[in-house]
């Protein structure tokens, strides 16, 4: 995952200030949203969105009748990610704007956004959010710092909660255009029944295996855990970063009560590392939580084939 510069609070407020102005009236006149859109269903549809997964299924349910802004850049992961005054005027002049909750994408809170237009697509399972135990910070990059505390945000690697998310953005643009609502929900018919068929997909993965240790290399994967009832422990890791004696030292002690021989990874790690994870018994697998636009494919695909990756280890 990515990292915060430690100078975050000071560069956001400064950028928030620049772009006060332009954000204070964005709610103001008739005290309609401008999210209604043209009920007709004539100019695509505006939705502006924090991560991936919420700019799939605003694809595939929205279709021809939105357009997704998303400016996170490729290279960073958008739960850390700090937009500029332009990213963030994009946001503003959204005709929606898609959160996914459980505190991912921090800088909503500090930036002015039009409310009416603001929706937070996990608002209907907050109860089933999983609280951290505690907040680890550590650091990775020329980016600095960041933290994991207070809820596990990856959401979406449940698929019963990614088809939660995908359905308040149905609900959403049924809400902006009115008169699309019967293709909206045939297209989250369609979508749901896709997700339906990943959740079936990965439980029959990991069927049999889901005793089998593993360790996970970054402390994303609770929803995955927790759904497919996996035994898994975390440790701190980055795929482009080589870990220091310390960071060996204490996987060393945590196979002595956790003897996995499968690391699953974020993305590749580094050829040096997997080597000496092999000569420790360790082979590693990747499962790519998607929180950013894949290289090759698209949400769908990349969990298939996180899927089929699983599969290995269950099949050991």
């Amino acid at each position: 995952m990515r990292l915060l510069k430690k100078n975050y609070g000071i560069g956001l407020s400064l950028m928030v200030f620049l772009v006060f102005f332009f954000s204070a009236c964005s709610d103001c006149g008739d005290g309609k949203s401008s999210a209604s859109g043209d009920p007709s269903g004539g100019d695509p549809l505006s939705v502006a969105v924090v991560n991936y997964p919420l700019q799939y299924f605003a694809e595939r349910i929205g279709g021809d009748a939105v357009t997704v802004v998303f400016p996170a850049p490729g290279d960073e992961d958008p739960a850390y990610w700090v937009p500029d005054a332009e990213a963030i005027s994009a946001y503003q002049e959204a005709d929606l704007i898609l959160a996914n909750g459980a505190t991912y994408a921090k800088w909503l809170d500090k930036v002015s956004l039009p409310l009416s237009k603001l929706v937070d697509t996990s608002k209907d399972f907050q109860d089933r959010y999983i609280a951290l135990d505690h907040a680890v910070t550590h650091s990775h990059g020329a980016e600095g710092e960041h933290e994991h505390r207070g809820w596990a945000f990856t959401t979406w690697l449940d698929p019963r909660l990614a088809i939660a998310h995908a359905r308040s953005v149905m609900e959403a643009l049924v809400a902006a255009r009115p008169a699309m609502e019967e293709g909206f929900r045939k297209a989250f018919g369609e979508l749901e029944a896709d997700l339906t068929d990943l959740d079936e997909a990965i439980a029959a993965a990991v069927s049999g295996g889901d005793s089998v240790p593993l360790i996970m290399s970054h402390p994303v994967y609770q929803y995955l855990v927790r759904r497919y009832s996996l035994n898994a422990r975390s440790v701190h890791w980055e795929p482009d970063a080589a870990p220091d004696p310390a960071m060996w030292q204490k996987l060393s002690e945590l196979r002595a009560s956790h003897p996995a021989t499968w690391m699953i990874w974020e993305g590749p790690p580094l050829d040096e590392v997997r080597s000496k994870l092999v000569e420790k018994g360790i082979e590693s697998v990747l499962f790519d939580p998607c929180g950013n636009v894949p290289a090759e494919g698209d949400f769908l695909s990349v969990m298939k084939q996180n899927a089929e990756n699983l599969a290995r280890v269950a099949a050991k």
